[in-house]
């Protein structure tokens, strides 16, 4: 698919995908919206990508919503819109945290409302001095949507999540590493290089035992621990049996040597 408000890159089995509005702080309008839709489906989908980096152009990772273009014309919503649960909003959380391969997120700069969503949907953020986290919703007389009230408490804790958005004050990168948002700081000349060798370290083991760790995450967010237990053997039973990468792990650690993984 060619992609006009993103651009997408691959290479060594990594995709780097880039919001490309840089002179709006890569504000999502409706076609970058849709466009992360597609990319995310199309990342999903193809098993020689190991692992996803998601950064902005410019000055700003992504500063939410975009406000400043014309209003949308008034009109009767369909049966379909209305029967929507979900909103561009909720379908935009559900593409970037169910993209199944590894996911690094590169906070370049702003990262706002649902732009910062996007951020907490990834797996791992690594940011440089000029991150900052802004929630902005309260602001606007609205309640966080795009996932934030799931993903942020889980990732700062309740406190500090309610801090974040019922003040909306901004978080800035310092603060945002000591409390958990960012993972990784580095300096604003090499943060894409620095996410993408992080992205390097996580498709160098075999896809197949990422992908069951990444689930296995992810789910134990909901479960309690007797089914986690319980999905933890499914998941390793699967690594082990899917493919042939299991074994090679064994042989190649009795042979003292590099193991050469290929995800089947």
């Amino acid at each position: 698919m060619d992609y006009h408000e993103l651009t997408l890159e691959r290479a060594e089995g990594i995709a780097t995908v880039t919001l490309n509005r840089p002179e709006k702080l890569n504000a999502l309008n409706r076609d970058l919206q849709q466009e992360i839709l597609a990319v995310c489906d199309e990342l999903k989908r193809d098993d020689s990508v190991r692992a996803v980096v998601i950064t902005g152009a410019g000055r700003g990772f992504c500063s939410g919503a975009d406000l400043t273009g014309p209003r949308p014309a008034e009109h009767t919503p369909s049966w379909q819109e209305m029967l929507d649960e979900d909103s561009w909003v909720g379908r935009q959380a559900r593409a970037v945290y169910y993209i199944d391969k590894p996911t690094i997120a590169a906070v370049n700069g702003v990262a706002a409302g649902a732009g910062m969503s996007i951020a907490l949907a990834c797996d791992i953020r690594v940011g440089s001095e000029n991150a900052r986290f802004k929630t902005v919703f309260i602001e606007r007389a609205l309640a966080p949507d795009a996932g934030m009230t799931y993903f942020l408490p889980r990732i700062v804790g309740t406190g500090n999540a309610m801090d974040m958005i019922l003040t909306s004050r901004t978080v800035g990168a310092e603060e945002a590493k000591a409390m958990g948002l960012l993972q990784r700081l580095v300096p604003a000349a090499s943060l894409v290089a620095e996410a993408q060798e992080v992205a390097r370290q996580v498709a160098a083991h075999p896809p197949m035992a990422a992908m069951a760790s990444k689930r296995s995450v992810m789910r134990s967010l909901d479960n309690n621990f007797e089914d986690q237990l319980r999905y933890e053997i499914r998941a390793i039973e699967l690594s082990r049996r899917a493919t042939n990468d299991a074994r090679e792990s064994v042989e190649a650690f009795r042979e003292k040597r590099q193991p050469k993984y290929t995800g089947h």
